[in-house]
């Protein structure tokens, strides 16, 4: 190849344009965050009833039902159908592990209980699930 034909290539380029910060200064505008503040969870409750709170009990509750839905115990809300992902079941009980050890000597006596209970029933239904 020459290097006329080299040049030719080379200022062919492409360019990049980042509009995130444009859509930065749209989001600190008032009337827009007035118009979308909170919108996304008034959308959910409309739809569902209010939510619960948010706190670490409720996030391993979750995580838990995600991994009931994996094991193949209750129907995916989604597609209304029981199907069962092993590999992932055992991906969201290990999850929920990890937290265990990560959050150790920072839970409440609550949050432990809770955590050590959801653990031991989903290895429980995960070893009876494998064995099938």
């Amino acid at each position: 190849m020459s290097n006329d034909k080299k040049d030719e290539t080379q200022d062919k380029g492409f360019t990049v344009k980042d509009k995130r910060f444009s859509a930065r200064k749209e989001e600190s505008q008032p009337e827009f965050r007035e118009k979308n503040e909170g919108s996304f969870r008034e959308n959910i409750e409309t739809q569902q009833g209010p939510l619960p709170e948010i706190d670490f009990i409720h996030f391993i509750f979750s995580l838990s039902t995600s991994a009931f839905i994996q094991l193949g115990e209750i129907e995916d809300p989604f597609t209304k159908k029981i199907s069962k992902n092993l590999p992932l079941a055992k991906q969201t009980i290990d999850l929920i592990g990890m937290l265990k050890e990560k959050t150790k000597g920072n839970l409440t006596a609550d949050e432990e209980k809770v955590i050590e209970q959801v653990l031991f029933d989903l290895r429980m239904r995960y070893v009876k699930a494998v064995e099938k």
